[in-house]
């Protein structure tokens, strides 16, 4: 392989009009075929609805009969996984020339060393090219497949992870010669952060590879949905920026700030970490790891991006931008208004902060009563339970809560509301909220939330990079026809 090339796998067994394959990109080179999950498919029929090359892989399926569908995988396929622990046989080896060979080796590692010697016993046998995929522990064997490519300078060998950060490293991997780069022929998987192949083309501008001399990234948990990864690397690529935005999905805080952040992995891969926007659960943690704070983030006890300043690490918080977006930009009216914000993290928090400091009167309103209690003695507002809240006579309703996305809930009862209220919503997701469509249903002004996310995108960017996001190029990005 010749790369960076787009394979997209195929998991499950396709409609009977190969739909999915004819709706593939044209920039998708191969197609990987999972025999073990989709069966052994007709190459006529295959070929018939994808135009590019085919990788049969027959990966997990160890039986009788494996020697057997590859010597007939071998006739029809353009290239054959074999992996390095069942199918380096002689009589195989024979049957499949080194040009249609991909040797690949699965599995664990806590060193360097190790994964080397596997890759040592791989590269011994002549192939097209190799893969080699870790099933990591410890976020720092995420890093292992990088030190191995950096250290083998070839471009031969696929080499990532699997892990609790999920698909970063895959991405990362093609600055240091990775030929391919894998994603789903379907639909993305939220679960295992497994990205498809319109993901990986959408998100991160491939198969353009651009170089990178900086890491930005959001974390938080869940993340695979975020579309801020779409967003700056959109900005990065038309402004010839090199640096690349990550999503990091991250359950311990503490644990990714010692063996991720502190531990510079990425300084001596030559692309350190500049910055990085804090999504839910971490803001509070992000805030005290910070040697400089804002007033407002102190104010609200939560960050939301946390930016490098000469190894040192400065906690802001963009949250409160709606609300300033909102007066200037849709003439929406703050001072002296009743304002209710549901939900009490640090989002809420923060914008609730923004509110009184614009004038408005605030009440917190929250389903847990520990949270919400602590926000209104921070704050120094009044709290009601979520269970007793009551729209009716709020000028402005705030959804802080992650209620919405991309299911039929709403947090509150609108038909509640005044008929000249204001809803903005924090949530975003594949289509407006439920609460976003009744409230323009009601014809009243809805702030929803890629709205917000534009306006907190673009100061964040102009946090990490210095320079100014086109707000034309992130309304284009965010497009309908550009989000399916």
């Amino acid at each position: 392989m010749a790369g960076p090339l787009l394979i997209a796998t195929l998991l499950e067994p396709p409609s009977p009009d190969g739909s999915e394959l004819t709706a593939l990109p044209a920039s998708v080179d191969w197609l990987e075929v999972r025999a073990d999950l989709v069966g052994d498919i007709d190459t006529d029929w295959l070929r018939d609805h994808f135009r590019g090359r085919l990788l049969y892989s027959p990966r997990n399926q160890d039986g009788p009969d494996r020697v057997q569908r590859l010597r007939t995988a071998a006739r029809h396929y353009d290239q054959i996984e074999l992996e390095g622990e069942l199918d380096l046989s002689d009589d195989l080896l024979q049957l499949i020339p080194p040009e249609k060979r991909l040797i690949s080796w699965y599995g664990s590692v806590r060193e360097l060393t190790d994964l080397s010697r596997h890759f040592e016993r791989l590269s011994s046998v002549p192939a097209a090219a190799y893969k080699l995929v870790t099933n990591a522990n410890t976020i720092g064997e995420e890093f292992l497949p990088l030190f191995l490519l950096n250290s083998l300078k070839r471009t031969d060998t696929i080499a990532f992870s699997h892990g609790p950060l999920g698909f970063w490293n895959r991405l990362v991997a093609l600055q240091f010669g990775a030929p391919a780069i894998f994603g789903r022929a379907g639909n993305d998987s939220t679960v295992d952060m497994e990205p498809s192949i319109r993901k990986l083309i959408d998100d991160y501008g491939l198969p353009e590879l651009n170089p990178v001399t900086e890491i930005f990234a959001i974390i938080g948990n869940p993340i695979f949905h975020s579309l801020s990864p779409r967003l700056h690397n959109a900005s990065y690529r038309s402004m010839e920026h090199p640096a690349l935005f990550l999503p990091l999905r991250v359950s311990s805080f503490a644990e990714f700030w010692s063996e991720f952040v502190l531990s510079r992995k990425l300084d001596t891969l030559g692309m350190p970490i500049n910055g990085m926007t804090v999504a839910s659960p971490h803001k509070e943690e992000a805030l005290v790891k910070a040697k400089t704070v804002s007033d407002m983030a102190r104010q609200a006890e939560a960050a939301n991006i946390l930016i490098r300043n000469n190894g040192w690490w400065n906690a802001d918080t963009t949250d409160p931008d709606v609300i300033y977006t909102a007066s200037r930009d849709r003439s929406v009216p703050v001072k002296a208004k009743r304002a209710a914000v549901i939900g009490c993290g640090g989002a809420g928090r923060a914008i609730a902060a923004a509110l009184v400091q614009s004038g408005a009167g605030v009440t917190l309103i929250n389903r847990g009563a520990e949270r919400g209690e602590h926000a209104a003695t921070l704050l120094g507002l009044p709290y009601i339970p979520l269970r007793d809240f009551d729209a009716e006579g709020y000028d402005i309703v705030v959804n802080a809560t992650p209620v919405g996305r991309d299911t039929e809930e709403v947090p509150f009862a609108v038909e509640r509301l005044n008929g000249d209220a204001v809803v903005i919503d924090l949530v975003y997701g594949s289509r407006p909220t439920p609460l976003i469509d009744t409230t323009r249903a009601r014809r009243q002004i809805a702030i929803d939330g890629r709205d917000v996310l534009v306006a907190q995108v673009r100061h964040q960017f102009r946090m990490m990079t210095g320079k100014e996001m086109s707000f034309a190029l992130a309304q284009q990005v965010l497009s309908h026809k550009n989000h399916k």
